[in-house]
């Protein structure tokens, strides 16, 4: 067994867990299990949501250690259960790791929604959501064609490298300015129902919800930072709409 490469796919695998939304515990129990198939005599994995560590110690006692760290994460569920389905399939068959690394390239390209199913999404989330918090059905007009522009706005800050919290900083600032702006000309009746329902799309509610998991699960540290990062996303948001009002006020 050629274990550099039972680390490295292994490896490969958290990390693509870890990048598309999965728990810190089903990453580190991937791992474990997947390395422990292929005889290795013990493993040790470390994840946070930035950073995974693994050591394992081969079958002549020689121990080995890599370091991953973790750049860009997203949500993801249909990888995430591919991935889990196919850790499964791995424990229980051992394949070749070379088959392995080829099922987790077919993974990693496989398809997301296009740019304008995207955009869709944003606008039918923004207008339902407007709706669901009691607004008037031309809250929701004008909240389904404001949503798309949050999306723009984010892909095109997110292209530039820009940092998330700004990004999320100027959207809801957006979605502020603009509902201010169609309620003052009289265009719509309430703004604070269409500002609630374009936010929708800027809450953290994943990240939110992963933390607690965690937390649940034993892991503090990686629960405290995904909270810690969502309650600076909430943060975000509130700033953003507040220097909107800030602004409107002068109208």
């Amino acid at each position: 067994m050629n274990f550099d490469q039972l680390l490295n796919v292994s490896m490969r695998l958290g990390t693509m867990l870890l990048e598309n939304g999965a728990e810190i515990y089903r990453v580190e129990e991937s791992i474990r299990r997947m390395v422990l198939a292929y005889g290795a005599r013990e493993v040790d994995v470390y994840a946070i949501p930035n950073t995974i560590i693994v050591t394992l110690m081969t079958i002549q006692h020689i121990n080995l250690t890599k370091t991953k760290r973790i750049h860009d994460r997203t949500t993801n569920l249909d990888k995430v259960e591919r991935l889990n389905h196919l850790c499964r399939q791995i424990c229980q068959n051992t394949p070749d790791l070379n088959i392995v690394d080829a099922q987790l390239d077919e993974i990693s390209k496989r398809p997301i929604y296009g740019f304008y199913a995207q955009l869709m999404a944003y606008a039918i989330t923004s207008s339902m959501f407007t709706l669901f918090f009691g607004g008037a059905f031309v809250d929701a007009f004008w909240s389904f064609w404001i949503g798309p522009l949050l999306k723009i706005t984010a892909y095109h800050l997110t292209k530039l490298r820009t940092n998330p919290f700004f990004t999320t900083i100027l959207c809801s600032f957006l979605c502020g300015l603009l509902s201010n702006l169609i309620c003052h000309f009289h265009l719509a009746l309430h703004v604070d129902k269409m500002i609630i329902g374009l936010v929708m799309n800027l809450v953290p509610g994943v990240a939110i919800t992963n933390s607690v998991r965690d937390i649940i699960a034993g892991d503090f540290i990686a629960g405290q930072t995904k909270m810690t990062e969502a309650l600076l996303t909430a943060t975000s948001i509130a700033v953003g709409t507040g220097i909107a009002f800030s602004i409107s006020s002068s109208f």
